[in-house]
């Protein structure tokens, strides 16, 4: 008996003709076919394979210019629909994913594009696996490498970013302080309790000040303390008077 001998490795399938009719797909393993023209055997390979999807211009919804590069993972689900469907399925999603690239991302604005690469991958993932999937091909994921943007709008996003993080460090200072200014309100109108707790506060406040010996301070005196010490000298004066009428 005339055959021939084919090997099928675990991670290929074989797509066997005769005549030029599809007859199977052949496992894994050794396998015998007609020779001499008679059977024919086609490999595809089952494995997940990439397509590199790179340099596409692309004009967004708000017609900025950009250049997209992609990745599409996909794998052969069907090997006779990937042979007999299709010329050469590799090429043909190749050609496909550039052209749902370009249609998808090009109803997209920028920042959408940019912020949302996960939910615009998936979108493309469903569109590109709908139009393979009579070609026995399954689209895994679509990751969107880099979005490449001309020299004038990266100027600009950088402006925009650095006028957005001053703005944010404006309002962060202005809440500290309000925040500070409440808590020295409520400080105050404590301190404004008691007398002695000011005079406490301002000679803490000069000890605090006295700290560096290289500067000449100016304090204000309290009235409260003038009136001490001319209590004081009222007093003294009056014992001495009365010091004095007795002798």
């Amino acid at each position: 008996m005339l055959t021939s001998v084919r090997i099928v490795n675990q991670y290929q399938r074989t797509v066997l003709l005769r005549f030029g009719r599809f007859v199977a797909v052949l496992e894994p393993g050794l396998r015998f076919i007609w020779p001499y023209g008679i059977d024919r055997t086609i490999y595809v390979d089952l494995r997940v394979a990439t397509i590199d999807v790179s340099g596409q211009d692309i004009i967004t919804k708000d017609n900025v210019p950009v250049s997209i590069n992609a990745v599409v993972y996909f794998q052969v689900n069907n090997p006779d629909l990937a042979v007999l469907n299709v010329e050469n399925f590799r090429q043909a999603t190749t050609l496909l994913a550039q052209t749902m690239l370009r249609s998808v991302l090009g109803s997209h604005e920028l920042d959408d594009m940019l912020s949302e690469r996960d939910k615009i991958g998936k979108v493309l993932q469903e569109e590109l696996d709908k139009s393979t999937e009579t070609w026995g091909v399954k689209v895994v994921l679509v990751e969107i490498k880099s979005v490449d943007l001309p020299e004038g709008m990266k100027r600009a996003m950088a402006k925009q970013a650095e006028a957005e993080r001053e703005r944010r460090a404006k309002v962060i200072f202005a809440e500290g302080e309000y925040q500070a200014s409440q808590k020295i309100l409520e400080a105050a109108s404590v301190i404004s309790q008691n007398s002695s707790g000011l005079m406490l506060r301002m000679l803490q406040t000069l000890t605090e000040v006295s700290v560096e010996k290289n500067s000449t301070i100016i304090f204000p005196m309290p009235m409260e303390i003038m009136e001490f010490f001319k209590a004081k000298t009222w007093e003294i004066a009056q014992k001495q008077a009365n010091k004095e009428k007795e002798e």
